[in-house]
């Protein structure tokens, strides 16, 4: 069996009896990131930046037009240069949540909400793609990450020793599956094994794509190989796990910029755009 997923289950894992027994909280996140200004260059280190500047530009009307009608665009730099690229990167900077779609795919959301860098690579590690998207979420990282993905998850006949709970959570997976309904199931409220887990573990699968987000704490979400199922896990500042589920849905929110993030991006970059008009 593979390594599950999850708390450890066991001796000293539950709290006392009642006589004489203590409630232990676990200590909560202490630290919050917030929109901390990139590192710019200064206006006449930029120049003769034009290329950079035109296409952080291009950016900010992409997210001017996101705000008025909520669609999405992106803004190709595979023609730059390398100090126009550093111009982008340095404007851009890096937020909150990061992305591996594979070994092929990776981005990162910059200090302006719903502003994404990806990047494609090729088997030799040549780079195919390079491009700032204006999204709630990546489109590229969230049309692969259930590409090949089973349909449901396996309910098998038989059921190995010290598997109690998980049984039931798998009808219910796949009837939110089939419905497209979007469904969080709790395990961090349920009774569950370390046989349990694992269980879980082995009958969804193990996707290519996960994602980090540092807003407050960790949150880390791994898609499984069962379609639209996430396993979803908060960490306090400590490391310490304060929230394990499974979310059925096509990407979870925790992982996705809001309308007024990318309004208020689009604000904050023509603030920043102005130094170098």
């Amino acid at each position: 069996m593979s390594n599950p997923i999850g708390p450890v289950v066991g001796p000293g894992s539950q709290p006392l009896d009642e006589d004489g027994g203590v409630l232990d909280y676990m200590s909560m996140p202490s630290g919050m990131m917030i929109f901390a200004a990139p590192n710019l260059p200064e206006a006449e280190e930029a120049e003769d930046l034009d290329a950079g500047k035109a296409a952080l530009e291009a950016l900010l009307r992409l997210l001017e037009d996101s705000e008025r009608t909520g669609t999405n665009g992106r803004v190709d730099l595979n023609g730059l240069d390398e100090a126009n690229l550093a111009l982008v990167n340095q404007v851009l900077g890096e937020g909150e949540v990061s992305v591996i779609g594979g070994a092929a795919l990776q981005a990162q959301e910059a200090v302006l909400a719903g502003v994404w860098r990806v990047r494609e690579t090729a088997a030799d590690g040549r780079t195919t793609a390079d491009y700032v998207e204006v999204a709630a979420f990546p489109r590229t990282v969230l049309a692969r990450a259930f590409a090949g993905a089973q349909a449901q998850v396996p309910i098998p006949e038989r059921f190995g020793p010290n598997v109690f709970n998980a049984p039931p959570l798998l009808p219910e997976i796949n009837e939110h599956i089939a419905k497209s309904r979007p469904h969080v199931i709790n395990l961090s409220l349920l009774p569950h094994t370390e046989e349990d887990l694992g269980l879980l573990n082995d009958l969804l699968g193990r996707g290519e794509t996960t994602i980090l987000s540092r807003g407050y704490g960790n949150c880390r979400i791994m898609a499984t190989a069962t379609r639209d199922t996430w396993w979803v896990q908060f960490y306090n500042s400590q490391d310490t796990m304060i929230l394990n589920t499974i979310e059925i849905c096509p990407i979870p929110a925790v992982a996705c910029a809001a309308p007024e993030d990318i309004a208020d991006s689009a604000e904050r970059l023509n603030e920043i755009l102005e130094v170098y008009r």
